[in-house]
């Protein structure tokens, strides 16, 4: 699953990494939580990129109470054509969150580790997601978005069995133009070598902490990200990123 990320390129950078015109109007963060405003990619009516501020946490447009929202941070990739949730947004509405990094909790010994998970080159990538308007009774608009998972590759199965779809940078338009079905190859988890995975503050389980510390690898607590004896054996170490991306 996905449930905590951050997100601290230069707007510069965000800008030539996912094609905007010009560079977002964003602060860095470094701990975004459902049921906050993301920051997410889509097509506008002109057919161009543009970044625009959703809440995270997906309300069906036939929802009675946007409430559900905090229910829906995270659709399945394998059923998100067939889910009453998602269909409309799957075949309408597709986007890309942007992010530096994601978090994951590794069991071990002395408890629950979070764990950074970024790109080994450090760039920014594109977690695939669906957003949709949600109209209340009274006329409130609410527009809102979730993050597409898929299965875990092998270096991030010993955190957890689900990852976000990331999207390679070639293959932005063809996740975008939601005229295009021919996507189920997106949904594959990415290579093995392509994410890197280092231990952080539990600091980051605050949603109120919110600082450039939360992402430094912290050698502390290294020893409690240690694979704990109840994994299988032959389980595949997650590579562990000695210094800040």
């Amino acid at each position: 699953m996905c449930g905590r990320y951050e997100l601290h390129s230069h707007p510069v950078a965000l800008a030539l990494a996912f094609g905007l015109a010009h560079p977002p109007a964003l602060a860095a963060r470094y701990n975004v939580a459902p049921m906050q405003n993301v920051p997410i990619i889509r097509r506008n009516a002109a057919g161009e990129r543009e970044l625009v501020q959703v809440r995270w946490g997906f309300v069906p447009r036939w929802a009675k109470d946007p409430s559900i929202g905090a229910r829906m941070i995270n659709a399945r990739a394998e059923t998100v054509a067939e889910r009453p949730a998602f269909r409309n947004a799957y075949q309408r509405h597709r986007c890309l969150l942007p992010a530096d990094g994601f978090y994951e909790w590794r069991q071990g010994p002395g408890g629950k580790q979070p764990m950074r998970i970024a790109r080994v080159d450090g760039q920014p990538f594109g977690m695939a997601g669906l957003y949709e308007r949600w109209l209340s009774p009274e006329g409130e608009v609410l527009d809102t978005c979730a993050i597409l998972t898929t299965r875990a590759n092998a270096r991030l199965r010993a955190l957890h069995d689900r990852m976000p779809v990331i999207v390679p940078p070639d293959q932005f338009d063809r996740w975008l133009d939601a005229a295009n079905h021919d996507v189920d190859a997106l949904f594959e988890p990415p290579s093995d070598d392509l994410l890197c995975a280092h231990p952080v503050s539990t600091r980051v389980n605050a949603v109120r902490n919110d600082d450039a510390s939360l992402i430094e690898p912290t050698a502390a607590d290294a020893e409690r990200a240690a694979p704990s004896t109840a994994e299988e054996p032959g389980e595949p170490e997650l590579p562990l990123q000695p210094r800040l991306l």
